[in-house]
């Protein structure tokens, strides 16, 4: 009997140990919350940090019909979505694949908790959505040691449990979604999306949501690029198809279908040196950078905003579309020239490749200043400190490298050995581009091409570069001849070569000009001379008018390049950028009203508040009359002159190795276009300028170095060069009819007093357009 209540009493002190460990053990989970929520063990964060989580967000760059261009980031490259913007088999993959019962617990899932501690963790992790949300928003990674990790999990449920309460299980979801890294720069779902499948969120399909959920067990191990994991990612997008089929959110017939597919990869990186409008992205940062540091636009606190992380929306005048069909026809046309120039220059052909017109001294000369203005100098002489005669010597040594290439038509990249030496005259011997497209009436940029290839050749030849312009120089003598001495183009004047005497305008030595073909003799109208860039025709004008009138009228169409007034501009001696010729032929289409070009028409913060809204910036310089004579004039270029060939229709041929025949320009435009083709002296700057009543649009061709040219104007004239770039481009925005434009004829002034068609023109009709006594043939005929 005594041994009985022993027995008895034995027990019962193991049910009084049992309730004081779990007692205990309670009251310790207790503790660890208390002392976690007082934090003892780390800072928590409060309210306003939980409405506002510091993470990172990369600014981005929007075009006019609102797709992203790119962004500027550091390390982050991240644009939040909300949840609307998610489709909802994303979500469903997420909710059934890493927190079931997300919709049933607020912020800690009990059974999942009980399980875990039952199966010391074995049977799969117990943390939920808001969970791996804390985790990520606020503590990282979790400690290595014991102690660690449990501070850390009830840091977390903590927080998770305060997340919960102060957002809705939607912006739960988004914010995970959002601040997940993806890898390859891929932060949070909209770079991913953008990234793996070069779409946005909600255009994403079943299978690619599986992958990309399925990337939230480790996106390292689970990276789908070809060189890394594929297999591993599909087998792991599989799991989540499955989990998809045990929660009800599709059918086993669904699944088993999209697991055999193959994961669809479209991997568009997106860096600084990728992608669409690289070169007009750097102009962009050049232009945040003065943004942000003028003092007017600061933070509520006084602070700067930085461009890389602070979430900034810029809103461009960038037409995504017009973009996309700028820089296809760059890389349509460049390599086919690019194959003709190669072909030219040759050792056997050309000793002195790529240059001409150069001796061996001169060449090494100019090769020693390429030398010394290299990023690679640079860096050795003021990064690493090396000596002149070191970093020398290392330009003749041999070493890795990869180097630019058009190869079957398009970029590529080639890895070789070679001399930095002998790869400065293999890039000298390239050809290179710009091309800027803009609305002439409200000055908005819709397309910007500062070269072929940003990661190789990063001078931007729209905006940083200015080039020798030839005659498209030549409608500015033109338009202040017009307007000066009330000129048609029906008026005539001798083609017989003329010299303005020196020191008449300045100048220091006689100046007399020759046509390009030396052909001269009677008469031509102004409008014929124009078309056929007739060089007497227009140093007469000049000699009207003097050079000071027409810098003047240039200066105020919104060139700011140093011109002089001295004759030879006339024929188009001037150095100006791209920018600035589109920006002064738009005012001849905007009937004399200069607009200054516009790139960004405002700026947002990440919360939708207006920071920048531009303001347009426009003055009148010619009248209607004139601006229109004056498009009339360049009308002739296109209907009978240097660019007729967008008028006609011929092959569109081109030799096996990509050297285009210049005889077939398959372009058979119809309708009104006025431009001007430009070619300098020695055929090392090819341009043209093409308008159509809400579209101005120019083009330049040419090498680096000006002694890098074509040897005959068969190639080498502007017509050759650039036009077909034009031509390409304005093809494709035409056969694009949301673009909607023009087609329709110039704007002609109500009031017109200068006759434009030479069917009804009589000199004697207007007593102004009578020619000046001393300009009488006989006394300029040579």
């Amino acid at each position: 009997m005594a041994k009985k209540v022993n027995n008895t009493q034995d027990f019962t002190k193991y049910i009084r140990l049992f309730w004081k460990l779990f007692i205990g053990g309670f009251l310790a989970v207790i503790l660890l919350f208390l002392l976690a929520s007082w934090g003892v063990f780390g800072e928590l964060p409060d309210h306003t940090i939980l409405e506002n989580p510091k993470t990172n967000l990369a600014t981005e760059i929007i075009s006019s019909d609102g797709v992203t261009l790119g962004k500027f980031y550091f390390n982050d490259n991240r644009t939040p979505v909300g949840y609307e913007e998610l489709p909802q088999h994303l979500v469903d993959a997420l909710i059934a694949t890493e927190d079931a019962r997300f919709h049933s617990h607020s912020g800690i899932d009990a059974r999942g908790t009980l399980r875990a501690i039952v199966k010391l963790g074995k049977g799969g992790g117990a943390s939920t959505i808001s969970q791996q949300l804390a985790k990520q928003l606020f503590h990282g990674e979790g400690s290595k040691n014991t102690l660690g990790r449990i501070t850390q999990k009830a840091k977390e449920w903590i927080i998770a449990i305060k997340l919960e309460r102060q957002y809705t299980k939607e912006e739960i979801i988004a914010q995970y979604f959002n601040i997940y890294d993806f890898g390859n720069n891929a932060d949070g779902i909209r770079s991913a999306s953008r990234i793996y499948f070069g779409k946005e969120p909600m255009a994403l399909d079943l299978k690619e949501s599986a992958m990309l959920v399925g990337m939230f067990k480790n996106s390292s191990l689970y990276n789908p690029r070809p060189e890394r994991n594929p297999i591993g990612v599909k087998n792991r997008r599989n799991v989540v198809l499955a989990q998809m089929e045990k929660y009800g959110y599709i059918n086993e017939k669904l699944k088993d279908s999209l697991q055999k597919l193959d994961l669809g990869l479209r991997y568009s990186p997106e860096s600084h040196r990728e992608g669409t409008a690289t070169y007009f992205r750097e102009y962009l940062r050049a232009f945040m950078k003065d943004w942000t540091n003028d003092k007017k636009n600061r933070k509520p606190d006084g602070t700067k905003y930085n461009i890389n992380s602070d979430g900034l929306k810029v809103y461009t005048t960038i037409d995504s579309r017009m973009q996309l069909y700028a820089e296809d026809a760059v890389a349509k046309h460049m390599p086919r020239l690019q194959a003709e120039f190669f072909h030219q220059n040759t050792p056997k052909r050309n000793p002195t490749a790529p240059f001409l017109e150069l001796d061996k001294d001169e060449i090494e000369a100019l090769m020693n200043r390429g030398m010394k203005q290299s990023e690679r100098w640079r860096h050795m002489k003021y990064d690493l400190k090396k000596k002149d005669k070191d970093i020398i010597d290392s330009f003749d040594k041999p070493t890795k490298m990869t180097v630019f290439a058009w190869k079957d038509g398009k970029a590529h990249e080639i890895d070789t050995i070679m001399k930095p030496m002998d790869s400065m005259r293999y890039y000298k011997s390239f050809l290179r581009t710009g091309m800027m497209s803009m609305d002439p009436q409200t000055g908005h940029v819709k397309a910007w091409v500062g070269g072929m290839n940003y990661k190789h050749f990063q001078y931007d030849h729209v905006k940083q570069a200015k080039r020798q312009v030839g005659s498209t120089f030549k409608p500015f003598v033109y338009a202040t001849a017009i307007d000066q001495l009330h000129l048609s183009p029906c008026d005539e004047l001798p083609n017989t070569q003329i010299t303005i005497e020196a020191n008449k305008y300045g100048n220091p030595e006689p100046w007399t000009p020759r046509n390009s073909d030396n052909k001269y003799g009677g008469t031509k109208t102004l409008k014929n001379a124009l078309a056929n860039s007739v060089n007497t025709i227009t140093a007469r004008l000049m000699d009207k008018v003097g050079p000071q009138p027409v810098v003047d009228l240039v200066k105020k169409l919104g060139v700011e390049s140093e011109i002089l007034p001295v004759p030879s501009i006339a024929l188009g001696t001037p150095d100006v950028s791209v920018y600035e010729m589109v920006g002064a032929y738009s005012t001849f289409a905007n009937q004399g009203v200069y607009t200054k070009p516009v790139m960004v028409t405002h700026i947002e913060d990440k919360n939708g508040t207006i920071l920048y809204q531009f303001t347009p910036e426009s003055r009148d310089v010619l009248s209607e009359e004139v601006a229109y004579v004056t498009v009339n004039l360049m009308e002739g270029v296109t209907q009978s002159g240097s660019g007729v060939r967008l008028r006609t229709k011929g092959a569109d041929a081109y030799r096996a190795d990509y050297r285009e025949i210049v005889t077939g320009y398959p372009y058979e435009f119809k309708n009104p276009i006025a431009g001007k083709t430009g070619t300098t002296q020695n055929q090392s700057d090819g341009w043209f300028m093409g308008m159509v009543p809400n579209l101005v649009t120019g083009v330049w061709v040419g090498a680096e170095d000006r002694a890098a040219h074509f040897a005959s104007i068969t190639y080498g004239q502007g017509g050759a060069m650039a036009l077909p770039i034009w031509g390409m481009y304005m093809r494709s925005c035409y056969e694009d009819e949301t673009l909607n434009i023009s087609k329709g004829e110039f704007k002609k002034p109500k009031d017109l007093s200068i006759e434009v068609d030479c069917s009804k023109y009589t000199p004697d009709q207007d007593s102004n357009s009578s020619l000046p006594e001393e300009d009488t043939p006989e006394e300029l005929d040579f």
